[in-house]
């Protein structure tokens, strides 16, 4: 299930004689994605007062709710209409029924969050017209709001899920328009750390500029300790907030890939100008100089305002430090892989700083990722012994092999990739989503100066760590 693009070098033919080929007529073997149902999870945990449900069975619910847990350290009520072999047969009705009235009478939520499974979609569940029945039955009692979406994970991977819920909650709580025309701006920011939404909003701050971020889990996947425990912790995106994202003056969707899939062609901030003229900017993920002063360069455009001193400081020290280190990294090579506006991003660091992504990996499968690694490090790659091998549909069995034919310095992405690192004794600079063998996940940043200056000293103390501990002869200086 790998691809590659027409403008990038094709190693097919020389991998296959090499290592053995296992390529795109070959199975999956621990693919570098997760299911779409996690995504969807996700952006419902970043909606205030909202409960996930999944119309499914009791497993699906259970393992996304470890998955996440193990991620951001942090409780996840996931609940689930807990098909049994007759739901199976019969449908899920009932389940579904029964699952929303607990729901209400365990939480009373603001909003649920409804999405599907691989096996309610394989059965034929519209959980639309439930919801619609599930209304018609209970006429007499006061509602939460609903999201619906279909997210089966056997036509999309996490990140499909991701994006799908986020225009789903537009398309749910909006649909008929905001009313009248407001100034606020809506930030749909993709799958970034928590850390990453609170210095998105401190920078929105700084700019005043009022805005509606969606999700926006910086709070509710990150929060302090609790004196009382609460049922549904405090933070998220309010639903009175996403009603008006019909009424903004513009939308700011980051990313460079999201819209090329064929399961789901546009995102929320596209949707939203194609149904009510909401002007969507589509800066790519600011991730690197280059990305985040197109980033800043639209927020000056949008407030009138110029970049806040601070924020050019922070420009001018990383700066500094790319100097400093540069004898370090230059030349070194890297294996990326991840979400592909994740993998776009670190591609374009990486450009900056004068490493060579040799390549650039993901389990999604979007016909622009290649364009995109193009449009971000199109000049740097011109400069590259040769370039980056691009890879749709990535499983790790494929980058292991991939690694032991392009030799990298260094890994960057999530802990699945920690078996390649440790086999090849290389380091792994962990970011993005999942990591779960380390504490401080949800810390990480990414995004702005100040999340490059984060990555770029991480990335150069696991290289100089690296050159220590395997020096014949140690050393305490550099």
């Amino acid at each position: 299930m790998i691809s590659f693009s027409n403008e990038i070098k094709n190693p097919y033919t020389e991998l296959d004689k090499s290592i053995g080929g296992r390529f795109a007529d070959n199975p999956a073997t621990n693919a570098c994605k997760l299911c779409a149902p996690l995504g969807a999870s996700l952006v419902f945990k970043g909606i205030e007062n909202c409960v996930p449900l999944i119309h499914g069975s009791q497993g699906c619910a259970t393992y996304i709710r470890r998955y996440l847990i193990s991620h951001f350290r942090e409780p996840m009520d996931i609940a689930s209409s807990s098909f049994a072999e007759s739901s199976t047969i019969f449908g899920g009705a009932e389940n579904f029924n029964a699952g929303i009235d607990n729901i209400i009478s365990q939480y009373t939520p603001d909003v649920v969050g409804v999405c599907t499974s691989c096996l309610s979609e394989t059965i034929g569940e519209d959980p639309g017209m439930l919801l619609g029945e599930y209304r018609s039955s209970r006429k007499d009692r006061e509602l939460p709001a609903f999201i619906n979406v279909a997210t089966p994970s056997y036509s999309g991977n996490h990140m499909d899920g991701f994006n799908a819920t986020v225009k789903a909650a537009v398309r749910c709580l909006c649909e008929n328009g905001g009313g009248a025309s407001c100034e606020m701006l809506n930030i749909f920011p993709g799958l970034v750390s928590p850390a990453d939404m609170r210095y998105l909003k401190e920078i929105l701050d700084d700019f005043g500029i009022d805005y509606m971020m969606l999700p926006d889990y910086s709070e509710s996947l990150d929060s302090p300790t609790w004196d009382e425990y609460h049922k549904l912790p405090p933070g998220g995106t309010p639903r009175k907030r996403i009603t008006q994202a019909a009424s903004a003056r513009a939308s700011l969707q980051f990313g460079r890939v999201l819209g090329g899939n064929s399961r789901d062609s546009i995102g929320a901030g596209e949707w939203l100008e194609k149904q009510f003229k909401i002007k969507c900017l589509k800066p790519g993920m600011p991730i690197g100089i280059k990305e985040s002063d197109i980033f800043f360069k639209t927020l000056e455009t949008l407030s009138g305002k110029p970049m806040p001193e601070k924020y050019k400081n922070e420009r001018g020290r990383l700066i500094d430090s790319y100097i400093d280190g540069h004898k370090y990294l230059f030349g070194k090579r890297a294996i990326i892989f991840g979400e592909e506006d994740f993998v776009v991003g670190m591609t374009a660091l990486l450009s900056e700083i004068g490493v060579h992504p040799v390549v650039c990996g993901s389990g999604g499968e979007s016909p622009h990722f290649a364009d995109a690694i193009n449009a971000v490090a199109g000049d740097a790659i011109k400069n590259f012994p040769e370039p980056p091998i691009i890879v749709n549909g990535a499983d790790f069995e494929s980058l292991l092999e991939l690694a032991l034919e392009t030799r990298p310095d260094f890994l960057i992405g999530n802990s699945k990739g920690y078996y390649i690192s440790r086999q090849m004794n290389l380091p792994l600079i962990r970011c993005g989503f999942p990591v779960h063998d380390r504490i401080g996940a949800q810390r990480l940043l990414h995004l702005g100066y100040r999340g490059a200056q984060q990555l770029f000293d991480a990335i150069t103390n696991a290289v100089l760590e690296y050159n220590q501990d395997n020096s014949p002869m140690g050393y305490k200086y550099m």
